[in-house]
């Protein structure tokens, strides 16, 4: 044992130690969730579950209000998504293409609305909603949920058009085509993978927002996150794991589904600024 550990030298023990430690610090978490979640009885300070058990997976599953959460949640999260896209892919390619005077400042605007406590930001907007009529309606939801996914929208597609080279869209003006057919045959295939990589942070966003849903929807819109909130509060802590699990599988699958668009890559020019 000794003589291996010396083969492999000081620099690759340590580089294998910081590796355990961060695997540990980051499944760590959602191990316990897992476990919680499926857990019949867990009393400090025994380590593992002493008993498994679904019985708060069918105490949940069974809730009329938690079911139509759900699919409330997925409507939103589609609709926002949607309605996201046909507003700001254009703006992105505006961005990536016009120069026109402070563009940089209009696409930096779009950070202040996560650099505000969200709460604060939420109350404001709300009193304008109360004088438009949009309080405790699908489309005030749809629109503070649009509040958040800006962002994601504008600079991920913009940098995404931008790193398109115009000398391929000339060429093909060259051969004939028309500004139309440049777009939709050569700009947007090749920004495709931002804009895609742009709506999942859109939808996940959309699908996990609780604040503003619960100030501006409540009573009568209550999405997977706001049910959640009464649920941890109401009842034990396995419950709260096992709503956090079935919140947390379509992130899951969602990535996985399109992780081949998902790259360090794409999320690293998309928050440049340039």
């Amino acid at each position: 044992m000794n003589w291996y550990l010396r083969s492999l030298g000081t620099r690759k023990i340590v580089e294998f130690i910081v590796l355990v430690v961060f695997v540990i610090f980051f499944l760590g978490p959602l191990t316990n969730l897992l476990l919680l979640a499926v857990s019949g009885k867990w009393q400090y300070p025994a380590p593992l579950p002493q008993s498994l058990s679904l019985e708060w997976w069918k105490f949940v599953l069974t809730q009329d209000d938690v079911l139509s959460s759900i699919s409330l949640s997925f409507l939103i999260a589609i609709t926002v998504t949607v309605c996201s896209i046909i507003v700001c892919v254009p703006a992105a390619y505006a961005f990536a293409r016009i120069s026109f005077p402070l563009s940089k400042w209009f696409l930096f605007s779009f950070l202040l609305t996560h650099a505000f406590p969200k709460m604060g930001l939420y109350v404001s907007i709300a009193v304008l909603f109360y004088q438009f009529g949009l309080m405790n309606t699908f489309a005030g939801i749809v629109l503070i949920h649009m509040v958040n996914t800006l962002m994601y929208m504008t600079w991920i597609p913009s940098s995404a058009f931008r790193s398109v080279h115009r000398a391929q869209e000339e060429s093909a003006r060259d051969a004939g085509a028309g500004p139309f057919r440049v777009f939709w045959k050569i700009t947007f295939p090749m920004a495709l993978p931002g804009i895609v990589v742009a709506s999942i942070f859109t939808f996940l966003a959309s699908l996990d927002e609780a604040q503003g849903t619960l100030l501006v929807g409540t009573p009568d819109y209550k999405t997977m996150p706001v049910i959640m909130y009464s649920i941890i509060a109401d009842y034990p802590s396995t419950t709260g794991a096992v709503f956090s699990v079935i919140l947390t599988l379509p992130t899951i699958i969602l990535l996985l589904a399109a992780k081949r668009f998902v790259s360090a890559d794409v999320l690293a020019g998309g928050f440049q600024v340039k």
